[in-house]
């Protein structure tokens, strides 16, 4: 039987590998090669990327750029993780020299967030590819939202290179932004699961009044180019685009992260709950202080959440440790709506606590790091008055029927067809 398994799971690989040797879609960078670079020729070139920021055969965009005639590529621009994604989370980066290319990569995770004057001194236009993950407190969108800012004060352009949404173009799910809980790691008064491209999202918010923390006059006069993929669809989830995955942050090197990220990343704020991070399952492997796996298992499954089910496994550390917990498996993306389960996860962490709603005794600085990322208001009042008691169906569908209505709201900046 354990020879079949890992006969099947070769297989399983094997066969993504060879659909990821033949690429299905062309990315916002092949887009722009095709046309020979054509928008940017004749003026100065920044560039905000990262290490996933690659063109459909996996070459950095910084090289494809360097090495094109027709670029006058002069600057690098990097976000949280920086130009070749090294830190963690959280570590601010500092401005260097990039060697590959001799060029000065502007840290954006530093001192600065919002480019500065001097930063942007000597480019005519910025170019932006960062891949996202569809997930609102992923903070590569933030990274665009305040260059766009930045560059339109300033009078530089902006080029967003397109790139898919990992989770497709139709899952729309979790809570709204309250605006008193906008911040870094939530930039976009969108649901959770927003749904957009990345390109999309920059749409939104130059054409849209009040997104963008700059006068009237400079959104309406700043000039954005988004330059389209070439054959993706809003139906298509990563492994239909035929791309190889690189990893788009240290904790998330596979789609299976990416996916998890969606599901499990509120449920881990606070409360004691662990999603394996720094083991082989980051954001999939869920744990708790105290109790088995079988327990968890059983206490997940009694929260009948359509669209998943749950195996209990060991994670392994990078220095070997075994991590027993429960590997959350996805039986029906369509089905699913992958935030519920950290509301969940929210509600058992309050009747498992030893101390009593560990909600309810959060310091100031842990409430508002939980708020700024699941971003509701109405939520926090309750699981910190209700703990245990909290209806989460309630919630689940409410937010349910606001990301159908955000949904239909911005249909008018889709790029793509289902």
């Amino acid at each position: 039987m354990r020879k079949l398994q890992l006969l099947l799971t070769f297989l399983l690989f094997a066969g993504m590998t060879m659909l990821n040797a033949a690429p299905k879609i062309d990315l916002g960078i092949d887009t722009l090669e095709k046309t020979g670079f054509k928008q940017l020729q004749g003026k100065r070139v920044g560039l905000l990327t990262h290490p996933a920021g690659v063109n459909r055969n996996g070459v950095p965009t910084w090289k494809v750029l360097n090495d094109a005639p027709a670029v006058n590529l002069v600057a690098l621009y990097g976000p949280e993780h920086g130009v070749d994604g090294k830190a963690a989370a959280n570590e601010y980066v500092k401005t260097k020299t990039h060697g590959p290319t001799g060029l000065t990569a502007y840290s954006l995770y530093d001192k600065f967030r919002k480019p500065s004057w001097e930063m942007l001194d000597g480019i005519d236009i910025m170019v932006v590819d960062l891949q996202d993950l569809g997930v609102r407190s992923y903070t590569y969108v933030s990274a665009m939202r305040y260059t766009m800012e930045a560059c339109f004060e300033q009078g530089v352009d902006v080029m967003i290179l397109d790139r898919p949404n990992p989770l497709g173009g139709l899952k729309v799910d979790g809570p709204p932004l309250d605006p008193q809980f906008e911040s870094y790691v939530g930039t976009f008064p969108v649901p959770y699961v927003h749904g957009l491209t990345i390109g999309e999202l920059a749409i939104f918010a130059k054409k849209q009044p009040g997104i963008l923390d700059i006068s009237d006059q400079d959104r309406k006069k700043g000039k954005l180019y988004v330059v389209p993929m070439g054959g993706w669809k809003r139906s298509m989830m990563w492994p239909s685009t035929g791309l190889s995955w690189i990893p788009t942050s240290p904790a998330i090197p596979d789609l299976s992260a990416a996916m998890g990220y969606s599901m499990t990343g509120l449920g881990a704020q606070l409360g004691g709950f662990r999603h394996g991070v720094g083991t082989q399952y980051p954001f999939r492997l869920l744990s708790y202080p105290g109790r088995s796996p079988g327990l968890v298992r059983h206490a997940l499954e009694s929260c009948d959440i359509d669209g998943l089910d749950f195996h209990v496994t060991n994670g392994k550390t990078g220095s070997g440790k075994d991590v027993p917990g429960v590997y959350i498996v996805v039986k029906d993306w369509n089905q699913l709506q992958p935030t519920a389960i950290s509301f969940y996860m929210m509600k058992l962490a309050c009747k498992w606590s030893p101390d009593g709603n560990p909600f309810s005794k959060a310091t100031e600085a842990q409430q508002r790091l939980f708020n700024i990322h699941v971003g509701s208001e109405a939520w926090w009042n309750e699981i910190t008055t209700k703990g245990g008691d909290v209806d989460v169906a309630t919630f689940v569908a409410q937010w349910a029927n606001q990301a159908r209505q955000f949904q239909n709201e911005t249909r008018q900046f889709w790029l793509y067809k289902p």
